[in-house]
């Protein structure tokens, strides 16, 4: 297996971003992934100086911006909040374009069981637009594995007409979900476009905590010999939201994927 191509979420050092960025260097890190939902670095924002200040934070590290987050926490099926979510969302894709990053990270909510309902239907209408506005800057908007089963996402993915809305593998989403983590790679298959290294256990029905890479029950080995069966080549960028001591478990993290 070739040596796997990691990268971490800035925000999870809690040093704020050009302290995260560098403790992100000096621990090895190849590649970021840095939050625009929220804060300083949101489209709204972050000025044209800003954005090359932040390229150049980035680039003069020796890392690569791999992804942006841009969910805005309220998934694309309330009809009274979509004009305003679609709207954030392509400013974000926008600034995705400014700083050259392949794909936004989001969570697209839990898809409505009804294939007829006005909510189905508005998700449908907001994503298909919002792809093909992703299309045309050879973007992506990766949602969130999370609230169903791979093989109804990737149903879901397939009945739009645009390549442009794909998949941000969440093992450890999907462990506190029920899931099988090994079992979706191979259900969503080429949809995969970024992956979050997160481990989890389920506590309970609908009920999971996040944990320590390797502490979890997600099963790495075969997760890992998946996603290679399946040809993904992209990075492992490590979450960890929970974390006690976040630098130190970051780092350990780290340590426990160079060992596949």
């Amino acid at each position: 297996m070739p040596r796997l191509k990691i990268g971490v979420v800035v925000e999870n050092f809690r040093l704020g971003v050009k302290a995260g960025l560098s403790k992100a260097a000096e621990l090895g890190f190849k590649g970021v992934q840095v939050s625009v939902a929220r804060g300083d670095l949101t489209p709204e924002n972050l000025t044209e100086t800003g954005r090359r200040d932040l390229l150049r934070a980035v680039t003069s590290r020796g890392l690569q911006l791999v992804a942006l987050g841009g969910d805005l926490g309220l998934g694309f099926a309330s009809p009274n909040e979509l004009d305003r979510i679609c709207d954030r969302t392509r400013r974000i894709l926008d600034l995705a374009l400014a700083l050259r990053v392949p794909l936004v990270v989001t969570d697209i909510g839990p898809i409505p069981p009804k294939a007829d309902s006005s909510e189905r239907l508005a998700m449908r209408a907001a994503l298909t637009e919002l792809g093909r506005y992703a299309e045309n800057y050879e973007r992506f908007l990766a949602t969130e594995t999370r609230h169903e089963d791979c093989g109804l996402l990737k149903s879901f993915l397939d009945s739009l007409p645009t390549q442009g809305i794909k998949a941000n593998y969440d093992p450890g989403n999907l462990v506190m979900n029920g899931f099988d983590p090994v079992s979706g790679v191979l259900q969503l298959a080429a949809c995969i476009v970024h992956t979050h290294a997160k481990d989890a256990l389920r506590t309970g029905e609908g009920v999971g905590r996040e944990v320590s890479l390797g502490k979890g029950a997600v099963p790495f080995p075969e997760y890992l010999a998946a996603l290679a069966e399946i040809g993904y080549d992209g990075f492992h960028t490590i979450e960890r939201e929970n974390a006690v001591n976040p630098v130190a478990e970051l780092a350990q993290a780290k340590e426990f994927l160079e060992r596949f």
